[in-house]
C-alpha cells in the first residue's frame, strides 16, 4: 500500500477515536466497484477494530438488495450507478451492522459498462450517520480500471475523514 494510503487509514483512525466524548465511532463500508479496496485501507492501520465494525462488498444488483436492503424500484429507476442507490446502499450498511457512520461507493471503473450519460469513470458515493439523512455525491474520474478504482477509494475516504473531522 503506497504512502498517501497508509496515511489517510492512520488519519481515519485517528479521527474516529478522537472523541470528545470518547464514544468509539465505528465505521462500515458498502462497496461496489472498489471490492473491498476502502476496508482494505480502513484495515491496514494496526488497530482498527477499534474503530471498523464492517464491510460489505455487493457488487451484483441482488447482493445490493440481499445485503443493504437496496430497493428494486431505485435500481430499475436510476440504475446501480446513482446517487440514489448510493445513500440506499449507506443506509443499509448502518441498518445492518452496529456502526454508527458509514460510507458507499457504486461506480463503472472499466474499461467497459459506460454510456453516453454515465461514462466509464462515473462513481457515486454517500456517507451516512446514524441518526441523520445521507449525503450522496458524483465524480467521473480518469484512467484506466485501478486508477478509477484508487481514486474512488481516495475520494470516499477523504470525505469520510471530513465527516468525521466535523462530528
Amino acid at each position: 500500500m503506497d504512502a498517501d494510503l497508509v496515511a489517510l487509514s492512520a488519519a481515519l483512525g485517528s479521527a474516529a477515536l478522537a472523541r470528545p466524548d470518547q464514544r468509539r465511532l465505528l465505521l462500515a463500508t458498502a462497496e461496489s466497484c472498489t471490492g473491498g479496496w476502502a476496508a482494505q485501507v480502513i484495515t491496514h492501520t494496526a488497530g482498527s477494530s477499534a474503530w471498523f465494525e464492517r464491510g460489505f462488498i455487493t457488487y451484483s444488483d441482488q447482493a445490493k438488495v440481499d445485503m443493504l436492503g437496496v430497493r428494486l424500484q431505485t435500481l430499475e429507476k436510476f440504475g446501480a450507478v446513482s446517487p440514489e442507490t448510493a445513500v440506499e446502499m449507506a443506509t443499509g450498511a448502518l441498518k445492518n451492522s452496529n456502526a454508527l457512520i458509514s460510507l458507499a461507493i457504486t461506480g463503472i471503473a472499466g474499461p467497459t459498462g459506460g454510456s453516453p450519460g454515465k461514462p466509464v469513470g462515473t462513481v457515486c458515493f454517500a456517507w451516512c450517520r446514524v441518526g441523520e439523512a445521507a449525503n450522496a455525491e458524483s465524480a467521473v474520474f480518469a484512467g484506466d480500471r485501478e486508477a478509477i478504482r484508487r481514486q474512488a477509494v481516495v475520494h470516499a475516504l477523504r470525505g469520510l475523514l471530513l465527516r468525521l473531522d466535523a462530528a
